[in-house]
């Protein structure tokens, strides 16, 4: 079974700074594409960012130029460094994983990031 373990999410000031990191328990050779959505209260999941394993990202519009997703192979760890938090980030952020050729779909258990204004 695979484990998404995900980490650094808490409580930050409206500008502030976090940084989410998500270990998963697979080989990086079998994963097509890691990345991180997120969920706040009342609202769809969405799409924050994702990085493939050939190196392409994407971001949603609202988090560009604020926030990196980025990755280390060696450890299948995918990270999200958020800078110049505002409220309207607050959120549960779950990690994403897809792997075996996109067949296998895998989520973490969501860690919460609040950021008071």
């Amino acid at each position: 079974q695979v484990q998404l373990v995900e980490s650094g999410g808490g409580l930050v000031q409206a500008g502030g700074s976090l940084r989410l990191s998500c270990a998963a328990s697979i080989s990086i050779f079998s994963i097509n594409l890691m990345g991180w959505y997120r969920q706040a209260p009342g609202k769809q999941r969405e799409l924050v960012a994702h990085i493939t394993t050939g190196g392409s990202t994407n971001y949603a519009d609202s988090v560009k130029g604020r926030f990196t997703v980025s990755r280390d192979n060696a450890k299948s760890t995918v990270y999200l460094q958020m800078n110049s938090l505002k409220p309207e980030d607050t959120a549960v952020y779950y990690c994403k994983v897809m792997a075996n050729a996109w067949s296998r779909e895998y989520w973490g258990q969501g860690t919460q990031v609040t950021v008071s204004s």
